[in-house]
């Protein structure tokens, strides 16, 4: 009976890390990433020496951000002045900067989406128009369309006193929105939001937060978490019975009824401005720059996001719109209702880029004056400080952490929206 004997294995070799496909692959992972921190240290000694040459100091440091700052900053969320340390005016430059950014993307997503699907409209005037509006924004400099929003508030529009009546009653000028807003060639009056009771403020050592606030996203979170639930509910029983129950009053009261009591309960209203002397008091007065920087971005990214919201409707099978049709729907239900919600699979990943981009276009406010991130921390500051190194490579850790909080968030609801099997 002959014996089996196992086949003895091969001793490892050097050579074998180049020869055999078992530890090739791992052999270049090894050695690029050798070249990698190579380059890393390189780049790292080249600085310091450059740095010694200028007569800088080499070391990192950060202590900068407590030296008092010495500039004003017109456009604040929070108290700031000019005796307040640098890194609170890169705090308020980082407010400033989640502000146009925030506005900028609900403003660009709602315009974009309406000049997506108008784009594809059955009437032919409406469909140029919006291709003219694409093709014309996107193709020019945002630069560009910021110097220009700019120039049309500071050169276009009545100085404040031309609000005020004249001999005869008459006004050179006139609020708008039921004289609730005044546009100046200054700033831009709007109304301030203002409660009868206050419940108070949160102090985090840096900042102070109201308690109204936070209570109003607390009731705001709940009711939204309350109407998915209802919806999901009435879901259930269409899943199971065929016939889908009411919802549109329950989801009327569920999402706006302890709002708007809450409000009422606060004392909620609002404060108009009022011209006094030479200027509007109360409310808020935003400045132009960021009037201007916010209009501008809105348009600029508005017109991609209508190409992306085109594409992603052309992208869904016409068979869709047609059992759609076939079935007795509307063309605008067809559109909210079945178009939409598939498209939004191919919509959301460029979408995320676009959110991306303006945000990070946000630092051309620099070209209007308005303090952002860019301006203070990576302008006035670094200019103040001679610490160039360390404010840029500051202020680009901030972007990244903006950009990858943005992007993973988007991530989440592109994968809550995408198509599941079964």
């Amino acid at each position: 009976m002959a014996n089996v004997h196992d086949v003895p294995k091969d001793t490892f070799r050097l050579s074998m890390l180049l020869y055999d496909t078992r530890y090739r692959s791992l052999t270049i992972q090894v050695v690029i990433f050798m070249l990698f921190m190579a380059g890393i240290a390189w780049l790292i000694d080249n600085t310091v020496d450059n740095l010694r040459a200028l007569g800088k100091d080499p070391v990192f440091d950060y202590s900068f951000l407590g030296n008092r700052a010495g500039y004003d900053i017109s456009q604040r969320l929070i108290e700031y002045t000019n005796d307040s340390t640098h890194a609170r005016a890169m705090l308020v430059g980082l407010l400033n900067t989640l502000l146009v950014s925030v506005l900028g993307c609900i403003a660009a997503t709602i315009l974009g989406v309406f000049a997506g699907v108008l784009r594809l409209s059955k009437s032919w005037i409406v469909a140029r128009l919006m291709t003219v509006y694409v093709e014309v924004t996107r193709n020019v400099p945002l630069l560009l369309w910021i110097l220009l929003v700019y120039a049309v508030f500071t050169e276009a529009m009545p100085a404040p006193n031309a609000f005020r009546p004249n001999a005869e009653g008459v006004a050179g000028a006139s609020m708008i929105l039921g004289d609730s807003v005044a546009i100046t060639n200054r700033y831009t009056a709007i109304p301030n939001p203002m409660y009868v009771r206050d419940l108070g403020t949160i102090s985090l050592g840096i900042v102070h937060i109201s308690v109204n606030f936070l209570v109003l996203v607390a009731i705001i979170a709940g009711s939204i978490w309350a109407n998915r639930r209802i919806l999901a509910h009435a879901a259930a029983v269409q899943e199971a019975t065929g016939v889908r129950p009411t919802t549109w009053w329950k989801s009327l009261l569920t999402l706006f009824g302890p709002v708007v009591a809450f409000l009422w309960f606060m004392g909620f209203h609002l404060e108009y401005p009022e011209l006094k002397g030479f200027n509007f008091a109360g409310g808020i007065n935003v400045t132009n720059s960021l009037m201007a920087l916010w209009l501008a971005l809105t348009l600029y990214t508005a017109a991609f996001i209508a190409e992306i919201v085109r594409a992603g409707i052309q992208a869904i099978s016409k068979g869709q719109t047609e059992a759609a049709f076939a079935l007795g729907l509307r063309p605008g239900r067809t559109m909210s209702l079945v178009i939409l919600p598939q498209a939004l699979r191919v919509i959301i990943p460029p979408l995320i880029s676009q959110y991306l981009n303006l945000t990070k276009n946000s630092s051309l406010a620099i070209a209007v004056g308005y303090l952002d991130l860019r301006g203070t921390l990576g302008g006035i500051t670094l200019n103040q400080t001679g610490r160039e190194l360390e404010a840029i490579l500051l202020m680009a850790g901030i972007y990244l952490t903006i950009s990858l909080i943005i992007s993973g968030a988007m991530n989440v609801y592109n994968k809550s929206v995408k198509l599941k099997e079964r």
